[in-house]
């Protein structure tokens, strides 16, 4: 399989590492195209059997799969400026709130087309990457899931979905991030050193996502094994609720809607 990557800013650049790491496609099945040389120039540093080229004509020409990894706002003047064959090329696309009708009014109804949201832990293989598909088939989700599944957690949802799900993931990480910067803070404030705070809390949250994942457990049933009656966590988890930290966690994600 052949794939062209359009943009090779931060999230363009980043699928095309994670697809060079992998074992699905080769790297040199990779054309990544950009207007300007430096983000190119750091893409062959990284693999210099990847593909790179100025013009996303060239790019796309005899690709089975064309990422669009630009900003929104630029989707449209991009797809009218290639030459795409519908017939037999998918259009995955990693731009927020660019709908699949917004899609099939440029391209026609007929077109594969898949909405894919990485956060930015994909740069390290550990995304977690929403997929939504128009006409689509079986075998080119599952391709789709895949490729994603070697870049982190991927999940195909419907599009209806994806707006509320985009605020779990690829906002939501910024969440957990904002967590990790304040209980640095206290550590600091508590007399440890920031770098060492930072490491501690940083795999205390891995280490609670990998009870998740890995056991298929519930946060309820995870948080009771650490609460013993009268102990210093029940006492600080009451002092999270008197301060509102369910409510503002949950308030922020609808508002990322």
């Amino acid at each position: 399989m052949k794939i062209a990557i359009i943009g090779a800013g931060n999230m363009g650049g980043a699928i095309a590492r994670g697809l060079a790491k992998g074992t699905k496609i080769n790297a040199s099945d990779i054309t990544v195209a950009n207007p300007t040389d430096g983000k190119l120039d750091a893409l062959k540093a990284f693999n210099p059997e990847l593909n790179v080229t100025n013009s996303n004509q060239a790019a796309i020409d005899n690709v089975d799969a064309i990422v669009l990894a630009v900003k929104p706002w630029l989707i449209k003047s991009v797809l009218e400026d290639i030459r795409i064959d519908i017939k037999k090329q998918m259009i995955v696309s990693v731009a927020s709130g660019i709908t699949f009708a917004d899609y099939c009014n440029i391209l026609g109804e007929s077109a594969t087309i898949f909405r894919v949201i990485p956060n930015t832990a994909i740069s390290l293989l550990e995304s977690t990457t929403l997929i939504a598909s128009h006409n689509a088939s079986k075998e080119q989700e599952q391709l789709l899931l895949d490729l994603f599944n070697e870049m982190g957690l991927a999940m195909k949802i419907p599009e209806s979905q994806m707006t509320a799900a985009t605020a779990l993931t690829s906002c939501g990480i910024a969440y957990v991030l904002k967590y990790i910067h304040a209980a640095v803070e206290a550590g600091v404030e508590m007399g440890i050193y920031p770098k060492d705070a930072q490491k501690m809390v940083a795999q205390s949250v891995k280490g609670a996502a990998e009870l998740l994942l890995q056991n298929d457990t519930h946060p309820a049933i995870e948080i009771d094994k650490v609460t013993t009656p009268g102990g210093i966590t029940i006492k600080g988890l009451n002092e999270l609720e008197h301060a509102g930290f369910s409510s503002a966690i949950i308030r922020a994600m609808k508002a990322s809607r």
